[in-house]
């Protein structure tokens, strides 16, 4: 019973060594011009510690109280998984070799963060339509947030100074959609259970 209620835990965790293992790559292996001025020790310090946040937060809240819940390891590798796209589009030079990739990575991105926060968080939430609005208007504030952290680590002192607006305005947008159809995925879930 207890393995059957881990039979998916590899999932995030797979996620979680692949995308440190490049984060460290980027950090440590010196010389490697894709990685420079991109923050990557501040990555290696941050997104472990993002990509985690929600399991420990499920874990605290649910698991400790419902310990025969099985854990929802496919929404945490959903969380997971856009620190991971992230991290291998740097490591294999997409953001500066396409030129459309940051802002698919926005939308992609935001549509697997919201879509496994909102299968943990608002299945249950009725009617429809305020379930549309929650998973819509977090991965909104979380777009927010992630757009002042790009600030705040690697745009405000570097070179991308004088295009950030329009980029930071774009990749709000983009994240913001990506939520939306993120929600309607959570509603479909929702409705088929």
């Amino acid at each position: 019973m207890e393995r059957a209620r881990h039979r998916w835990i590899w999932l995030p965790a797979l996620v979680l060594v692949a995308t440190v293992a490049q984060l460290a790559v980027a950090t440590f292996v010196p010389g490697i011009e894709r990685f420079a001025d991109k923050a990557f020790g501040a990555r290696l310090a941050a997104y472990p510690v993002m990509m985690l946040l929600v399991p420990a937060i499920w874990w605290l809240t649910v698991g400790r109280r419902h310990p025969e819940k099985e854990p929802p390891y496919v929404a945490f590798a959903l969380v997971m998984l856009g620190f991971l796209v992230d991290t291998t589009g740097n490591s294999l030079d997409l953001y500066d070799s396409i030129t459309w990739w940051d802002d698919l990575n926005h939308l992609v991105n935001w549509f697997f963060l919201l879509s496994g926060i909102g299968l943990i968080i608002a299945l249950d939430v009725a009617p429809r339509w305020v379930q549309l609005l929650v998973v819509t208007g977090l991965g909104c504030l979380l777009a927010l947030g992630w757009e002042l952290g790009e600030w705040y680590t690697f745009i405000r002192h570097g070179t991308e100074l004088d295009t950030a607006y329009e980029d930071t305005l774009g990749d709000l947008t983009l994240g913001s959609c990506g939520a939306f159809v993120a929600a309607l995925l959570v509603a479909r879930v929702a409705s088929r259970q």
